[in-house]
């Protein structure tokens, strides 16, 4: 499942932002959750597309009856939190170093939205 924002006709830019969301896990038990991720394109934060772009998503997974969907928040990172949370997202825990970014580990934080 995708959703994608292209920039307008006539300009020379590439997308400017994306949301998709895949597998959550392998196993048959998790089918009906999924793992989703919004990205932007440098300036183009604090815009409202990746909320317009999530809001699409969800619509998607819905209309396909996924139950869960989990959001993967490399951590710290407030603007994706307060997006996660505005759209009905919570908090249900953090991964200790489980990303690797930048050279450096990172806390990887979890958020979920009931979709049913």
């Amino acid at each position: 499942v995708d959703a994608v924002i292209d920039p307008p006709t006539g300009t020379n830019e590439n997308v400017i932002g994306y949301a998709y969301a895949g597998k959550f896990r392998e196993r048959a038990a998790y089918r009906y959750t999924v793992e989703t991720a919004v990205y932007l394109a440098d300036g183009q934060r604090g815009r409202g597309i990746g909320r317009i772009l999530y809001q699409e998503l969800i619509k998607e997974l819905k209309s396909r009856s996924i139950n869960r969907a989990i959001g993967v928040i490399s951590l710290p990172n407030p603007a994706s939190i307060k997006l996660h949370e505005s759209l009905g997202f919570s908090k249900v825990g953090v991964l200790s170093a489980a990303g690797r970014k930048f050279d450096r580990w990172i806390d990887v934080g979890l958020w979920e939205i009931d979709l049913s």
